[in-house]
């Protein structure tokens, strides 16, 4: 999930839903009690604690590892990454439409819905970068919809915001390089203004990102108990519209990020690209054979 929150279009909440622990995840973020911390209570008496551990440990680690390797792999094989990725998005779409719907006019509706707002945010213009402190604050909170909402990628819209390089390249770096400064006790570095400022803008955003699950999660948890198919359509619905952001075949201006589609030739790597996305499709539905339903 942390490494997929940090590529731009992929959503963790989709590889939540593969993964067949989307609706647990959601429940165990809903019922964390902060107000219990100052009552010097427990926060997680109804929460599965142990789920919520796995995941932040190895989301913690995919931000300082896995995703690095999936750095150099986009760098390399950038085609045949986003191949498997988008296989992985289309087997979720199979699996979620193989599960029990109730198909009536208004689940439609909403299905068509998510498809329409999937598909205006993946044609949206980036704004310029901006790090100021209140909007580093609110994209945190908007860039954690990728983990609540399947379908949108968290890492996409802090592109559409202008601040993905700055949060989650630049300021994850600092945030490395002064983890590691501490342990070799260069302090002079640490104690650099703009490493200083790279720190505070991360810790901010995590913040913000922490405030958002918390808001999020109380909201799809509610949402999901009175109007379930219909929030399920919506997802789904997401998810459709999110292909665009994952088409495949794709350049990427280096200075605005701006990305241009293409249609790709018949050549061996287009061949490669479709194995590559069949196995991205076999894997979600060799994963959805252990689904609790």
């Amino acid at each position: 999930m942390g490494s997929a929150n940090k590529i731009p279009g992929i959503s963790g909440g989709i590889i939540a839903l593969a993964l067949n622990f989307y609706e647990d995840l959601v429940e165990s973020i809903k019922n964390i009690q902060i107000k219990n911390i100052f009552k010097f209570k427990n926060p997680f008496l109804n929460v599965n604690s142990s789920l919520l551990i796995y995941i932040s440990i190895g989301i913690i680690i995919s931000y300082f590892s896995t995703s690095k390797v999936l750095d150099l792999l986009l760098l390399k094989y950038e085609v045949y990454v986003w191949s498997v990725f988008f296989g992985l998005v289309i087997g979720t779409i199979l699996h979620l439409i193989n599960k029990t719907f109730k198909w009536n006019k208004s689940t439609y509706t909403f299905l068509i819905i998510g498809i329409s707002i999937g598909i205006f945010i993946s044609f949206l213009e980036p704004l310029r970068e901006n790090d100021n402190l209140f909007f580093v604050f609110i994209c945190g909170i908007i860039s954690v919809c990728g983990m609540i909402i399947p379908g949108l990628s968290g890492s996409f819209l802090l592109i559409i915001l202008g601040n993905y390089v700055l949060l989650l390249v630049d300021s994850v770096n600092i945030l490395y390089d002064s983890i590691i400064a501490l342990l070799t006790r260069d302090i002079d570095f640490v104690y650099e203004q703009k490493n200083i400022r790279g720190l505070k803008i991360i810790s901010i955003f995590t913040l913000g990102s922490i405030s958002g699950l918390i808001i999020f999660s109380k909201l799809m948890s509610i949402l999901l108990k009175k109007y379930y198919y219909k929030i399920q359509s919506l997802i789904l619905g997401f998810i459709i519209g999110s292909l665009g952001v994952l088409w495949p075949w794709k350049t990427k201006d280096p200075l605005n990020l701006e990305i241009t589609r293409h249609i790709p030739k018949l050549n061996s790597e287009f061949v490669l690209s479709i194995i590559y996305i069949i196995i991205g499709i076999f894997i979600v539905m060799y994963l959805s054979r252990y689904d609790k339903e």
